[in-house]
């Protein structure tokens, strides 16, 4: 979403130090008192909510327009109507075409002039739609701008006077907005001449008698053309020919013409048109068809505003929520919110509200079948009321001295400025004027250069020397001008300070950020120049609503004739509000009536106190990691050690004077913990045999043992354990027994001659010579091994000596 302040602008008016008595001295809460001298804040305060506006919405009826125009002008007519911010506004609805016959009148008033208060906005909601409705034979089908300019000027002078001195800008700013779809035409009204062209002519300059009316009155021209017909040097001639002055000093609030293209684009401009005129900004939302959620964003710095919701039609309903979530009621007030629904059975609905709160607010939009095919589009149009806090440096400058003023602003609602882009495009300066010195000029900045501390910390800051001639009191007056902002023109005094101050004091604070119930540091350097000893205290002012602050120590000493430096801490209650804290702290001196010495900003940011996990939880994450990693090591460390014992693949030879009688290779899984447990069985009149074993029958057996290291022991059957060297022979009862390869060293299995890829074995015959048979031994078991033995076979002539393969189960 983007906001659109396409030439919206307004004068600031911040600070005003004026000329009535001596410096105001805080009270017990911080507050001024007059009669003292020091800063002041005790001026009447000004009227709460936006400024007023009068304004005249003056629509085209000629016959040009088609039935579909004229609802949208209507349509746009009622969302000035019903969009206007102040409830002191006054506005009226005119409608205008030409007089050519007798009955006709060129305008029609369908909504004299109205407040726009709660019950003057239903009426203007009502009244509006009689622009939908065209009574030739009361209006005649021209255009007849000067009798439209002049009834909407005679309404709004008779409204409220004028401010005197002819062409200055009145009290209230008066606006005429004008809409219309092609260009004069009087050729047809009898009362402009006898004949066409004279007529055209006249009513040429009629039109420029009456701008320089509606000029001499002070009242504004915004015309908005719409359709390829339009005159755009008449439109051009209007804005220019009335009332110049304009709500801020920013191009773009000064009074010019706009066209569209089609009478579908007017509602947006028109709005867009009245915020410049207003000197407010619009915020454009969301669009869709019931039923939907819409969507528009307040900013922080608002604090007056009206939702629009164009719904064309009344069988529309809206319910609103805030950016918390919460359905807000149509009257009354909610959480520091007022607010006030009008329009609801009309064409255009619109929420205005007070103090709104900051962010995306939703508008949920319903409907009956058979009234759900316009799209709906909701806008804000608001505007930004500030509060002004101000310090001079020093507050009772004297004269030929050096004065730093800083302002600083914050919302309704206690939320101070922090964001420089909420006051983006702003201009400041100051003006001083007092006895004894002409007035004179200077400008603020924030853009960090000297005396500006910090660029882009919405503290606006300049300096002005006091002049010699300087005799008593002084008037300052802050201006601003940025898009949208209008300030509370609270007003602050001042006075001449003495040529040589008894006291001087230098106040500095912390920027901190802190939890509720913490405690912000400050110092006070205080010079006495006097012969006694004089009492301060320190006083809060303009606190955030709802800051519970206490300053300690109070009151102090400021020792005669010598500078001391006193610390002091600002401590915060428990329950204090998260954000950033507003407000000054002030020293005053309580032996002459509470004089302001010098002044300092609170700068804090009240933050949420950490969470447990906030304050450990980098422990916890470097603990956990360790403890992985060192899980993972030993695991590694377990399963290569468990590999290096594995004795899987290790082959055993059961051997009788050199001969090999019997293979056996350990398998996958008869390796437990580095151990493999054996028997040798000698059937009687056969070829002994290696076979495994396991349970309760290992403890009887030979154990050949993996250490892991890559040595291996051999354990005989009630025998003590020895070393086995790979490939040498070791006394096993009356044979040997010879341990080669392994996991890593022995042959892969499938390429050994008795593995499972050669199921056929060669096995002693019978007789003479040596064949190729199977042996199927007594024994169960799982074990593979070649060796001796006997039975039929098939061969040639050769040796008994033979090998055969057991798949045996043991």
């Amino acid at each position: 979403m983007q906001w659109t302040n396409k030439g919206s602008a307004l004068l600031l008016a911040g600070v005003l130090l004026a000329v009535s008595g001596p410096f105001a001295a805080p009270t017990a809460s911080g507050a001024p008192e007059a009669g003292a001298r020091g800063l002041s804040r005790t001026a009447a305060e000004p009227a709460e909510g936006p400024d007023p506006l009068d304004f005249a919405v003056v629509v085209d009826q000629s016959k040009s327009l088609a039935d579909k125009d004229l609802a949208r002008e209507t349509e746009a007519a009622a969302l000035l109507s019903q969009g206007e911010i102040s409830e002191r506004s006054q506005a009226t609805v005119i409608g205008f075409g030409s007089s050519e016959k007798p009955g006709q009148s060129p305008v029609r008033e369908v909504c004299p002039l109205t407040v726009a208060d709660a019950a003057g906005r239903e009426r203007l909601s009502e009244c509006v739609q009689q622009l939908n409705r065209r009574d030739e034979a009361r209006m005649g089908p021209g255009t007849d701008f000067p009798a439209a300019i002049r009834q909407a000027v005679t309404r709004l002078t008779q409204s409220r006077a004028p401010a005197s001195g002819g062409a200055k800008a009145p009290a209230v700013p008066k606006v005429v907005f004008l809409l219309t779809d092609g260009k004069l035409d009087v050729a047809d009204s009898p009362e402009y001449g006898t004949d066409r062209d004279t007529r055209q002519s006249n009513g040429a300059r009629r039109l420029t008698e009456e701008l320089a009316r509606a000029r001499a009155a002070g009242v504004q021209i915004w015309p908005l053309g719409f359709g390829s017909e339009i005159d755009r040097s008449a439109l051009t001639a209007m804005a220019q020919g009335g009332y110049r002055g304009a709500c801020s000093d920013i191009p773009g609030s000064v009074p010019r013409m706009r066209v569209v293209g089609t009478s579908a684009e007017i509602d947006k401009a028109l709005q867009e048109t009245f915020a410049a005129a207003r000197c407010a900004r619009l915020a454009q939302g969301t669009v869709g068809k019931p039923p939907a959620d819409l969507n528009v964003t307040i900013p922080p710095i608002a604090t007056d505003g009206s939702l629009t919701v164009a719904k064309h039609d009344p069988k529309v309903r809206v319910t609103y929520y805030d950016p918390a979530g919460r359905k807000v009621p149509v009257r009354g007030e909610f959480d520091g919110s007022t607010f006030e629904v009008s329009g609801q059975d009309g064409p255009v609905e619109a929420l205005r509200v007070k103090d709104p709160m900051p962010g995306r607010w939703r508008v949920h939009i319903e409907a009956p079948e058979g009234h759900r095919d316009r799209e709906v589009a909701v806008r804000a149009i608001w505007q930004g009321r500030l509060r002004s806090d101000v310090t001079l440096d020093p507050a009772s400058p004297r004269a030929g001295e050096k004065v730093t003023v800083q302002v600083r602003m914050q919302t309704r609602r206690g939320v101070v400025i922090t964001d420089p882009q909420q006051l983006a495009d702003l201009t400041a300066s100051a003006e001083v004027a007092g006895a004894g010195f002409s007035p004179f000029t200077f400008k603020l900045a924030d853009d960090g250069r000297a005396p500006d501390a910090k660029a882009g910390d919405v503290r606006f800051t300049g300096t002005f020397t006091l002049p010699t001639g300087a005799t008593g009191d002084l008037e300052l007056v802050t201006r601003m001008a940025a898009p949208g902002i209008t300030s509370d023109r609270r007003p602050v005094h001042a006075r001449r300070g003495p040529d040589v101050p008894v006291l001087t004091a230098g106040l500095a604070i912390d920027r901190a950020t802190v939890h509720p119930g913490g405690t912000v540091r400050g110092t006070l350097d205080v010079t006495n120049n006097d012969s006694t000893p004089h009492t301060l205290r320190f006083a809060l002012q303009d606190q955030t609503p709802g800051a519970d602050l206490t300053l300690a120590p109070t009151p102090v000493t400021a020792p005669a004739g010598r500078s001391t430096r006193i610390p002091f801490t600002v401590t915060l209650a428990a329950g204090t509000a998260l954000g950033e804290l507003g407000g000054r702290v002030a020293v005053v001196d309580t032996g002459d009536g509470d004089a302001v010495l010098d002044t300092a900003f609170l700068d804090v940011l009240v933050v949420a106190p950490p969470t447990w996990w906030d304050r450990w939880w980098k422990a916890v994450v470097g603990g956990a990691v360790a403890f992985l990693v060192l899980a993972a090591l030993a695991g590694i460390r377990y399963l290569a050690r468990r590999r290096r014992r594995d004795l899987t693949g290790t082959v055993l030879e059961l051997h009788d004077d050199g001969r090999s009688l019997y293979t056996l290779t350990v398998r996958k899984g008869q390796s437990e913990n580095g151990t493999f447990a054996f028997t040798v069985d000698e059937p009687y009149g056969g070829t002994p045999m290696l076979r495994s074993v396991r349970g309760t029958a290992a403890a009887t057996a030979h154990v050949l043992r993996s250490t892991g290291s890559g040595e291996l022991t051999l354990r005989p059957r009630g025998g003590s354990q020895v070393p086995v060297r790979t490939g040498e022979p070791i006394a096993l009862g009356e044979h040997e027994l010879v341990v080669r390869g392994g996991r890593t060293s022995s042959p892969r299995t499938r390429d050994l001659p008795w593995s499972r890829r050669s199921r056929t074995a060669r096995r002693p015959g019978p007789g003479p010579g040596n064949g190729r048979g199977t042996d199927t031994g007594p024994a169960a078991g799982t074990d593979t091994g070649t060796g001796a033995g006997s039975g039929a076979a098939s061969g040639g002539s050769g040796s008994a000596g033979g090998s055969g393969s057991y798949n045996d189960n043991f």
